[in-house]
């Protein structure tokens, strides 16, 4: 059984996360000839200040 955890920094819109599952389920049956029903998608909303690139915590977008 696949899974897939997908890591976000804030957060996305139900419909959002929706787009991004059908899409990778999609992917992952097509390429790897897995039943779609046995893909697995986790996706974890991070806070901004949660993950660091270059050493430095990410900010916010502006108007976030």
């Amino acid at each position: 059984m696949p899974y897939v955890n997908i890591r976000v920094a804030g957060t996305l819109s139900k419909e959002q996360k929706a787009k991004i599952c059908r899409g990778v389920t999609d992917v992952i049956a097509e390429t790897a000839g897995k039943p779609k029903s046995s893909i697995l998608i986790f996706i974890d909303e991070l806070p901004h200040e949660s993950i660091a690139s270059g050493g430095e915590l990410l900010q916010k977008p502006a108007g976030k």
